[in-house]
Formats: C-alpha cells, structure tokens, sequence
C-alpha cells in the first residue's frame, strides 16, 4: 500500500518561498517571517542588490530570473527598482544591505519570528 506524503515540504516549494520573500523584501522595504527564513533570505536579498550595483546584461538576466512577480510590481518595475533605487542608495556600501531584528515568539507555534529589512 502507497500513499503520498502531502504535509512534507520539498526543495521546490521552499525555494519558491525564498523567491517571493526576497521579491517582497525589495518591494515593501521590510517583511515579518522566522527568524530561520530570515537569516536564510539575508544572503539572497545582499546578492540581488550586488548584482544591481553591477549593472550589466547578465547581471540583470540572473535578477529577472531569480525575482518573481508581486502584487504592486511585475518582475521589469522589480528590476529598475533594484539597479536604480537600491544600487544608488548602497553605492558606497560593501555589503550588508539587510538587518534581521529578532521578535517575540510567535503565539501560535511558539516559533521565533524576526524582521528582515533593507538598511
């Protein structure tokens, strides 16, 4: 007898959360998940807003590859936003484009939560 695990999340739907979280991170400025997440999200966003410091082709084939569409802004606004807005705003910077602040534990679940946001 076989059946099918549906409560297990796999490699896809995971890296379609992070997708989305990093999409929603450039676009609001800041979002609420697990501290987990957060940490993971921390390296893809730093990575997102370097390639758009870079400014080249390829740079922003990987953007638009990696960014996916959000209720305010399709994946083209994401990108201008990113290698106009963002790169301008983290010229002189070298990294570290994101904080994590850790909250209290989420109520339900007594998961720790925290905030990424762009600094």
């Amino acid at each position: 007898m076989s059946f099918v695990i549906t409560h297990r999340k796999n490699t896809a739907w995971r890296n379609m959360v992070t997708r989305q979280q990093a999409t929603d991170v450039i676009v609001y400025g800041y979002i609420e998940t697990t501290q987990a997440k957060a940490k993971e999200l921390r390296k893809h966003v730093d990575h997102l807003i370097t390639l758009g410091k870079k400014n080249t082709l390829a740079a922003k084939q990987e953007i638009l590859s990696f960014v996916v569409k959000n209720k305010q802004m399709d994946k083209q606004a994401i990108l201008k936003k990113i290698t106009t807005t963002l790169a301008k705003k983290y010229a002189d910077r070298k990294g570290g484009y994101t904080r994590v602040l850790k909250l209290d534990n989420r109520a339900g679940d007594n998961t720790k939560m925290a905030i990424i946001q762009l600094v």
